[in-house]
């Protein structure tokens, strides 16, 4: 990959698409991951107005120190670069206190840790409706259209998406180049849902050069009995999230109603 023929590439295009729709900018939310940090300093180095917002819930504290970390070199290296704070705490306790809870406690966990998506994806319309800006996806080509890791509406709902053509290690080739604190570098991935530590592969169970790995393989046809040992497992939890989460990898069904019967 020509990484800086990339990166120009998308700062045009997310510039290009920004003044043909009359905004002024973006905004995006800051996790302390790498997709955030790339998708962020790709829109800053547009010129355009660029609002960062933490958004924690329960949030683990490395994600918050890197968080800040990332924030605080942005607005050094780009005048253009703003940020805000909104903790979402207590929104979500609030919200916890007028639901019912019917279920397996992993069922419960998950509905919670899609909420926290939600909110967020609800605090960062408010502010791009009051400042005229786009709200920038972070979602990578495998997590978009691979295994489908996001919440639908949450993290997945978003006015355009700059990195969802690039598999998470070109996502990292970016950081690099684009000087990404080292710690977000060496982080290990997490979606900071559930308030802890655990990464993208404790949850999925298979790491992103593997999922990435499987991707090919499944666009070339091939199937599980054309693998074994790790390999095999490997491909098996692609095609199974992959299957359950068409989803939200596909437009929302439309019931077409018949002309004979319109």
């Amino acid at each position: 990959m020509h990484t800086e023929k990339v990166v120009n590439y998308i700062v045009d295009w997310l510039r290009d698409y920004a003044t043909k729709a009359g905004v002024n900018g973006f905004v995006i939310g800051i996790s302390g991951g790498i997709d955030s940090a790339v998708t962020s300093t790709l829109c800053a180095k547009t010129g355009l107005n660029v609002l960062c917002i933490e958004m924690p819930i329960h949030q683990a504290e490395s994600h918050v120190t890197r968080a800040h970390e990332h924030i605080k070199q942005l607005k050094e290296r780009f005048e253009n670069v703003s940020d805000t704070r909104t903790d979402l705490t207590p929104v979500f306790e609030s919200f916890k206190n007028e639901v019912f809870f019917d279920g397996d406690q992993a069922t419960v966990d998950m509905a919670l840790a899609n909420t926290r998506a939600r909110l967020r994806m609800t605090t960062l319309y408010y502010y791009a409706g009051l400042y005229k800006l786009l709200v920038a996806g972070t979602g990578n080509k495998v997590e978009d259209f691979g295994v489908g890791f996001y919440t639908k509406y949450g993290d997945g709902g978003v006015d355009l998406s700059p990195i969802a053509d690039l598999l998470k290690t070109q996502v990292y080739e970016l950081g690099t180049f684009l000087n990404v604190p080292e710690s977000i570098m060496t982080a290990a991935p997490s979606d900071g849902l559930f308030g802890d530590t655990r990464s993208d592969e404790d949850q999925i169970g298979a790491s992103y050069p593997e999922l990435e790995w499987a991707m090919k393989m499944d666009e070339a046809g091939k199937t599980e009995t054309d693998f074994s040992g790790r390999e095999q497992t490997a491909f098996k939890i692609y095609k199974r999230l992959n299957n359950s989460n068409k989803h939200k990898m596909i437009p929302i069904p439309v019931c077409e109603i018949p002309n004979n019967i319109a």
